[in-house]
């Protein structure tokens, strides 16, 4: 395989990517997944002992502490103890999601040096791989939640099996942006301390912490420009709030998030063929 040779730039070609090479990107994943936690004793069990603890943290703060009320209770029912948190949980959940393919997207071709110069590698599903294992940790996490929801507030609605379709279009979104961020990050390495940064800014631009109708009009826009606002609100509407998913707003989500998907696509196999010379 020449490295420098043009690759192809068509959807079809990142759906035959993922077809011809679906037991590679599994292998990869499950090497990510399990390489996270190789040499700890607890091993693959951190993947669930860190929500669980981090959900455990957020209850006794929100709850105990700061005897925090969310505002909006079910219909029939009463904000209980720990309430607050398990709401608060479903935002972080979604922040967490898109948070590490942001973080982690500007190394995955710096980190796989060998890939690109010695092995005849589709360099292409390393961006896949990298939003699986992320889906593999909020799978966990969700998960967690529905123990803690189980235990808290009582058996969740019917509504819950919609969760799949709200995840979606952040899904496909995520994966645009790991596309994206591999390739850039090979040119601009300063991308990868920016993307923290934004990660950061993204958690208290978000609805996680509160209810977005208790802030002010003015500042309302900000945050529904922020591409996880309308991901969270989805899915504790759905989960939460026992309510039918905004089928309207998530296609025009999706296909927003598709066309992010295939220009991150375009624009990685059109620079790849640079990766060897900085590399």
């Amino acid at each position: 395989m020449n490295p420098h040779a043009s690759q192809p730039l068509s959807p079809v070609a990142l759906v035959r990517t993922c077809i011809q090479h679906r037991n590679l990107i599994l292998q990869i994943t499950r090497r990510e997944v399990v390489g996270r936690y190789r040499g700890s004793a607890i091993g693959l069990g951190w993947s669930f002992l860190n929500p669980l603890l981090m959900l455990a943290v957020f209850t006794f703060v929100f709850s105990v502490v700061f005897q925090a009320k969310w505002g909006v209770a079910m219909e029939g029912q009463s904000e209980g103890k720990g309430f607050f948190a398990v709401v608060l949980f479903i935002g972080l959940i979604v922040h967490a999601l898109f948070a590490e393919v942001l973080t982690r997207s500007p190394a995955l071709i710096l980190s796989n040096v060998n890939y690109v110069k010695k092995v005849i590698f589709p360099l292409e599903i390393l961006p896949i791989s990298a939003v699986l294992s992320a889906m593999f940790h909020a799978a966990i996490s969700i998960g967690v939640w529905l123990i803690a929801y189980l235990l808290f507030v009582g058996v969740p609605g019917w509504q819950v099996l919609f969760l799949p379709l709200v995840l979606l279009p952040l899904i496909i979104l995520s994966l645009g942006v790991s596309y994206m961020l591999a390739s850039l990050g090979v040119f601009l390495r300063d991308i990868g301390q920016t993307m923290g940064i934004l990660a950061t800014v993204l958690l208290f631009l978000s609805p996680i912490f509160f209810p977005i109708e208790r802030l002010p009009e003015t500042y309302q826009p900000l945050f529904m420009a922020n591409p996880l606002t309308f991901i969270i609100e989805q899915a504790r509407d759905v989960l939460i709030w026992h309510k039918m998913p905004d089928f309207t707003g998530i296609l025009v989500y999706m296909l927003c998030a598709s066309a992010v998907l295939f220009v991150g696509f375009a624009w990685f196999q059109k620079t790849r063929k640079g990766f060897a010379d900085v590399l």
